[in-house]
């Protein structure tokens, strides 16, 4: 690696810049992990905590068409030291304001530069992991960080919340990492350019704005929706009107501007939308968990966040474990997709079933590692295969754009819409279980036989929430298996294509072209 200095071993060269892109992932604006205590101390919703890790989120899905134009105009040690550094002052300012909206913006930029960081490390290391630049093998260990970290902060959070009790502790450990990253590549590191640096203009800048805008309004329409009554509400309302002007002034720049943020032709290759179809689904199958397991583990079985995030192990390991079947089967026996697709939804859906069978209020933890394993290993898998069909289809010149296209998917509409839908059908079958439950309920019943009516208003309530989640469960069991019949019967799924990053000669002139 030319950009490192000398006496740095070659060998363990490739493996600092692996290290780098660990501490990279587990940073962030603001921790889901610590959300109780965050809520607590700052006396916000819990609304708001899940729009400001949402903003992170969202931030780093927008550099990806911008990546590569960093990466020519400056040096990588100049991108890592001011990634590490931009990362530190948003945790170090997350402390010290209690404005929402600032929240917002600071998770946004740190999950920006977060992206900006982890790319510039794994681009490196992919020239090491594959001469020929095969997506195939550089995925595997790409997603085993991304989606691993998202296990490893939650828990790292939690335990360090505890440990100091102050959710600052995550904050000030993330910004200690990020300065001793900037630190490490001032030392180690001297800059270095493969070409004369590219100008930045002709960035769609604007564009990127708008599409940022246009997510953050559907995903505060669809987290404070039920907060404010949806459409009954003024916030609502002007939620829902930001999000249609900045998705229409986005698509007419899409149409009128030479070089847009995402370009109209990046929607027009073939097999595309099914492969958005299926990221969807995935995103919906997945939302599960976030809203179903949690009301289980919380409300019946009373969990704490302590061992709420020990199922995280099992859920990095279902990753670890998906990562090698991945690998195995598309680098060593060239296989096609239909297969690891259709085993991915099939363990995210035999995890569903798990839960419809588990839901027991007198349940021990141990019966949920099975199908926690089972729900990281088909996530992956589906990642992984997915990511690489896509990448033989679609043309570097647009890769990187479709990229932010599945960002949008799963953080707009996938997750947050799914969310939303679960939400609001447990809203119409809670009490419909309730009252059917509770029907012979009333403050004089002689069976009451001396309890209280509180005591056995809160039993029917429990019976009720048990009965509602095991329907809900055993109706996204149906759709998953309806779902996974389909997948039995799409035949562009059986074409083995499979992509290659160009050479940087090629994305040079590419580069060019577009500076042109």
């Amino acid at each position: 690696m030319p950009m490192m200095n000398g006496f740095v071993p070659k060998k363990i060269q490739p493996w600092i810049y692996v290290v780098f892109a660990f501490f990279f992932q587990l940073a962030g604006g603001m921790y889901a992990g610590a959300m109780p205590h965050v809520m607590g101390d700052m006396c916000i919703m819990r609304e708001d905590v899940t729009m400001i890790v949402l903003c992170g989120v969202i931030g780093v899905n927008m550099p990806f068409p911008f990546l590569f134009r960093f990466k020519f105009r400056f040096t990588n040690r100049q991108l890592l030291i001011t990634a590490a550094l931009a990362i530190a002052a948003c945790n170090w300012l997350c402390m010290y304001t209690e404005s929402v909206p600032v929240l917002c913006l600071l998770s946004y930029v740190a999950g920006f530069f977060k992206l900006c960081g982890t790319f510039e490390c794994l681009s490196n290391v992919q020239l090491w992991m594959t001469s020929k630049r095969d997506f195939t093998i550089f995925f595997p260990l790409l997603y085993c960080i991304v989606l691993g970290d998202m296990s490893l902060s939650s828990w790292i959070t939690v335990h360090l919340t505890y440990i100091f009790q102050s959710w600052y502790a995550m904050h000030w450990a993330m910004t200690g990492a990020m300065l001793f990253i900037a630190l490490m590549v001032y030392v180690l590191t001297h800059d270095f350019r493969f070409m004369k640096p590219l100008p930045l203009f002709g960035i769609d800048w604007l564009g990127g704005a708008l599409w940022s805008i246009f997510l953050l309004s559907v995903i505060f329409v669809f987290e404070y929706g039920k907060f404010y009554d949806w459409f009954d509400s003024l916030q609502i309302l002007l939620g829902t009107l930001i999000a249609i002007l900045s998705l229409a002034l986005s698509i007419h720049r899409m149409i009128v501007r030479r070089h847009p943020y995402i370009a109209l032709e990046a929607f027009k290759y073939r097999n595309l939308t099914s492969l958005l179809f299926l990221f969807l689904m995935l995103c919906f199958f997945l939302a599960a968990p976030t809203v179903l397991q949690n009301i289980f583990t919380h409300g019946i079985l009373q969990y704490d966040v302590l061992n709420d995030v020990s199922l995280n192990w099992w859920n990095l390991g279902g990753t670890v474990l998906g990562c090698i079947f991945a690998y195995q089967w598309h680098v060593r026996l060239h296989g096609g997709y239909k297969v690891p697709v259709f085993l991915g939804f099939a363990l995210i859906v035999g995890y569903q079933c798990f839960m419809y069978f588990l839901i027991d209020p007198n349940m021990n933890i141990e019966w949920l590692y099975v199908p926690t394993l089972l729900r990281g290993a088909g996530y992956i898998i589906l990642y992984i295969s997915l990511t690489v069909y896509v990448t033989g289809i679609v043309p570097f010149q647009h890769f990187f754009q479709v990229l932010s296209i599945l960002g949008f998917i799963r953080t707009g509409f996938g997750s947050v819409l799914g969310g939303a839908i679960y939400s609001r059908v447990w809203q119409h079958i809670l009490p419909e279980n309730f009252q059917t439950l509770s029907i012979e309920l009333d403050e004089v019943n002689t069976a009451l036989n001396m309890q209280t009516f509180h005591s056995i208003y809160g039993e029917a309530m429990k019976q009720a929430t048990l009965v509602s989640l095991k329907e809900m469960y055993g109706w996204v069991c149906i759709v998953g298996v309806l779902f996974l019949a389909l997948i039995l019967f799409e035949k562009f799924l059986n074409q083995n294509v499979v992509g290659r990053l160009p050479r940087i000669r090629r994305i040079k002139h590419l580069m060019k072209r577009e500076n042109a």
